[in-house]
């Protein structure tokens, strides 16, 4: 049905692959755009993970890394979502895109303009709807999750993770140093506080909260001091959350749903 739009996604880690892979379900023909060394600590549920590996599947989709522009017709074609390195949109030169969506989730503007599709979405803080975009989707967890938003702005980064099981911010990890990690465990892992989950040039970095481990940056990936590295779930009986798309990343999915169908039927794209 939809088979006529191109939706070009800027970003591919987990909570971008929630609306990629709900668009892609929908019958979009979906690209997107990723950077050279994805930094994604969810990575079995990132699509950006084809990055490093060629392919990745995810809740039955597969993503591809391609080489060039000229291949995304081939991997539509397979049922497939191709993924291609291009950090600055270059690609918008060679094609049009129906719907842009920054879905970097860097809580801040990295170039995303207006008019560089017919409808641009952008997700989280950063984004003036209405001026940067078209629409923003709100992405703090809470009452606002997901709701679309056609004049303003997100609520503003907290730097707070929200709840999970009563744990905020203990339960993520960041690098006390710079270097190259080298990951003793692996997501899905248990892990009990204190336990060494990765070593940073030889510096230990210790589990914050006992649990599972849910997110954890790629090994020997360059971090630098303070990075996000590592994401623990307090609830050791949801080991399937470390292979399937979040409540958080489906609720943001269905805001920009709701905005590229509510831009349609008012007459757009």
């Amino acid at each position: 049905m939809f088979e006529d739009k191109l939706i070009v996604v800027r970003g591919a880690g987990d909570i971008a692959t929630g609306t990629i892979n709900r668009l892609f379900k929908c019958g979009f023909n979906v690209l997107c755009l990723e950077v050279k060394n994805p930094s994604a600590i969810r990575r079995t549920v990132s699509y950006s993970e084809c990055v490093y590996t060629g392919t990745t599947t995810i809740e039955s989709t597969t993503s591809v890394l391609i080489e060039s522009i000229e291949q995304m017709t081939e991997i539509h074609n397979k049922n497939m979502i191709p993924v291609i390195i291009d950090e600055n949109c270059d690609v918008l030169q060679k094609i049009n895109a129906d719907v842009l969506i920054d879905a970097i989730i860097a809580k801040k503007n990295l170039g995303t303009k207006k008019d560089m599709a017919d409808l641009t979405i952008a997700l989280g803080p950063g984004f003036e709807a209405g001026v940067d975009v078209h629409y923003v989707i709100e992405t703090m967890r809470g009452h606002s999750l997901g709701r679309v938003i056609e004049k303003g702005y997100a609520i503003k980064n907290t730097g707070v993770p929200g709840l999970i099981a009563g744990r905020s911010g203990e339960r993520v990890i960041h690098a006390q140093n710079g270097g190259i990690i080298k990951n003793i465990k692996k997501i899905s892992d248990i892990v009990k506080k204190d336990d060494i989950i990765a070593t940073i040039d030889n510096v230990p970095v210790l589990a914050s909260i006992d649990g599972l481990i849910r997110g954890l940056i790629r090994d020997s990936y360059l971090v630098h001091k303070g990075m996000k590295i590592a994401d623990i779930d307090p609830r050791l009986d949801e080991y399937d959350n470390c292979f399937t798309i979040s409540d958080k990343a489906k609720s943001i999915s269905g805001g920009v749903l709701e905005a590229i169908f509510s831009h349609w039927n008012k007459g757009g794209i």
